[in-house]
């Protein structure tokens, strides 16, 4: 018996999938959330070649300033130049002698000192000095410099791309005047003014899919989520595509609700961003705030999610204190729930895959924001199997 090629496994897990019409589409087959040969083309198709978000710009606002993180299994830092103008330089976080990590966590430093046998460079990522080389032949510092990877600061963040070859975040996004930075701009003109509060951290037995899934609909939420729907004005929730990203956009409910107090709430909008792949960026009702969750795919049933809360002050008030509470003891555990029980499912001959519901008129009530994510999904899959980079 002949081997399956990739081709046939993508007409396999697209089977059903109608590119052209959201109301007469399946979802992505239910292998694509369950097989580890997807999980592979996950990590090697979508998330090392799409941006992916690091932190808040206040960590890399100091000349010397660095961020180490890793994407896609890939060690990387974020350094603030010293030099007049202070560009941002992103590096693969790799020790060019023996492959040893060069920085940890976050901070400031005037060089890079390698940990394991003090090789330096400069924050441009060249070699400076190397110990008990003079004696090597051929060997010359200047010839050795970091690997980059691209940087961009985009609406209040930081964010890199391990893909050389990947048009700008601006530009995949819908431009400087138009798109993605405008919508933040305008909603979140605060967003570079804000500082870090929380984290909240949870590993999920799913795969990240279906965390973004979940995310990308509010079908299930008068079903699932009773405070979350008194919280927002359902009937003013609406859902746009454009592009690599999704705007979710709602005002906030004019009645008491059972969330979290906003009587003093001087964002009075829910503005919600899903940013292609796993970044979820969301303005709740309250003070200025922004709350960044990340999806992070760990295998092909286990995903990593972080919540980290931007707000005014470093330290939440008693409504930001209700509000985290909230999300972490109500909203998380119900989406939590949903989303295993949704991976459990999977598992089984029952399912394959499932109609896409979707409002013409773009409400909260539609899926099409999650068939606009499997579209993107199964464009990486091509370009990958076509060996496009």
């Amino acid at each position: 018996m002949s081997a399956e090629t990739e081709a046939e496994r993508l007409n396999r897990v697209s089977r059903g999938y109608d590119a052209d019409n959201p109301a007469s589409s399946l979802s992505l087959q239910a292998e694509a959330y369950t097989d580890a040969h997807w999980f592979a083309a996950d990590r090697d198709a979508i998330i090392a070649r799409s941006w992916q978000w690091v932190c808040h710009v206040e960590k890399l606002r100091e000349p010397g300033s660095y961020v180490a993180a890793e994407i896609a299994g890939h060690p990387i830092v974020v350094v603030r130049s010293t030099m007049k103008g202070g560009a941002l330089t992103a590096f693969y976080n790799v020790c060019k002698h023996r492959a040893h990590q060069l920085l940890s966590g976050e901070g400031t430093t005037r060089a890079i000192t390698c940990p394991y046998h003090a090789w330096v460079y400069d924050l441009s990522g060249q070699l400076t000095s190397a110990r008990h080389t003079q004696h090597l032949v051929d060997f010359d510092t200047s010839a050795i410099c970091l690997d980059q990877v691209q940087v961009a600061e985009f609406g209040g963040f930081v964010y890199v791309n391990l893909d050389p070859t990947a048009t700008s975040l601006v530009e995949q996004t819908g431009g400087l005047a138009t798109g993605l930075g405008a919508e933040i701009e305008h909603w979140a003109p605060d967003v570079e003014q804000l500082t870090f509060a929380h984290r909240l951290t949870y590993e999920i037995e799913s795969n990240w899919k279906n965390v973004v899934d979940n995310f990308l609909e509010c079908y299930h939420c008068h079903v699932a989520h009773k405070d979350f729907v008194s919280l927002v004005d359902m009937d003013t929730y609406e859902v746009t595509t454009n592009g690599i990203y999704s705007s979710h956009m709602a005002e906030a409910g004019k009645t008491a609700n059972t969330a979290y107090d906003v009587s003093d709430a001087t964002v009075t909008d829910h503005a919600v961003w899903w940013l292609w792949p796993n970044t979820c960026l969301m303005r709740y009702p309250g003070r200025g705030n922004m709350i960044v969750m990340q999806i992070i795919p760990l295998g092909p049933e286990r995903t990593a999610e972080t919540y980290d809360f931007f707000l005014e002050t470093s330290e939440p008030n008693e409504a930001e204190l209700s509000s985290i509470h909230y999300l972490d003891n109500v909203l998380q555990p119900e989406d939590i729930a949903l989303v295993e029980s949704v991976q459990r499912g999977m598992r089984t001959p029952a399912f394959d895959a499932g109609r896409i519901v979707v409002d013409p008129a773009g409400s909260g009530l539609s899926e099409h924001a999650l068939h606009h994510f499997h579209g993107l999904v199964l464009n990486a899959y091509r370009q990958h199997e076509q060996g496009v980079v």
